[in-house]
């Protein structure tokens, strides 16, 4: 058996997954990461993580189809030898009024954002209960605690993992393994800094703007989240000291959900 801890990031190329792997991968975790894209697509990320000497490797997996969570969680089994911290990120996003929505990118948004958490919860869950040790982090949102016009499967899939999160603490609370969920407000991705470009563009008005009056505006802070802050408490929700932490809702969120 492997003796040092193993943890599965998905959706972990870049942003938010890729800064929670820096920082398991920065705490001697050997490190799993993870997209649909091949692996010459993940060149990027796997360089960025090999600066911290850790074992990381890639496995691509297209956690849309109902297999995909399950072989990714075998085959990361069989190369590391066990599962020991799971996070949950991957996640897509649509924004459309819902009579407008596509029913082909609703079913698609369930099936990353939250179908792809139950069936690897359900396949990493059997060795974390034998050997008596688990983390599961499920990404979720300030949107899983508020919602907004426009995204109906973001909002409903994002809702969904919270409950999910609870009811598996709860069916996992005896068994050394604890489960949460991280509720972030806005957070600075490349992704959000191209829409901030295009909502800049859009509507005429500077990207600080765009920032302060638009996209910051339900975010009391009008600050983004960082993408390392996240990954810090994830590291910290590993670690003994936060063993009775398991249910809970953990907003990051510049007081966003205060309100």
């Amino acid at each position: 058996m492997n003796t040092k801890r193993v943890a599965l990031v998905t959706g972990s190329t870049s942003g938010i997954g890729l800064s929670i792997a820096s920082k398991f991968a920065a705490m001697g975790y050997d490190v799993a990461i993870n997209s649909f894209e091949a692996e010459q697509d993940a060149g990027a990320a796997l360089e960025a993580l090999a600066a911290s000497g850790a074992n990381v490797r890639y496995f691509q997996s297209d956690l849309a189809e109902i297999g995909g969570g399950y072989d990714l969680v075998s085959a990361v089994v069989a190369s590391f030898g066990q599962l020991d911290v799971l996070v949950n990120n991957a996640g897509i996003q649509k924004v459309a009024p819902i009579e407008e929505f596509p029913p082909s990118d609703w079913q698609r948004i369930v099936a990353v954002s939250l179908d792809s958490a139950f069936h690897t919860i359900r396949a990493a869950l059997p060795g974390m209960a034998e050997r008596g040790w688990g983390r599961i982090i499920n990404i979720a949102s300030a949107h899983g605690l508020r919602a907004s016009p426009f995204k109906s499967a973001y909002v409903a899939t994002k809702h969904a993992v919270v409950g999910l999160t609870k009811t598996v603490a709860l069916e996992t609370a005896e068994k050394g393994i604890t489960v949460n969920a991280i509720c972030p407000g806005y957070v600075w991705t490349p992704l959000v800094a191209a829409q901030v470009a295009d909502q800049a563009r859009v509507h005429g008005m500077s990207e600080e703007q765009v920032m302060r009056e638009i996209i910051l505006a339900p975010q009391p802070t009008r600050q983004f989240v960082q993408p390392e802050e996240i990954a810090e408490m994830a590291g910290y929700l590993c670690g003994d000291l936060a063993r009775s932490i398991t249910g809970s809702t953990i907003s990051i969120d510049g007081g966003w959900t205060a309100k």
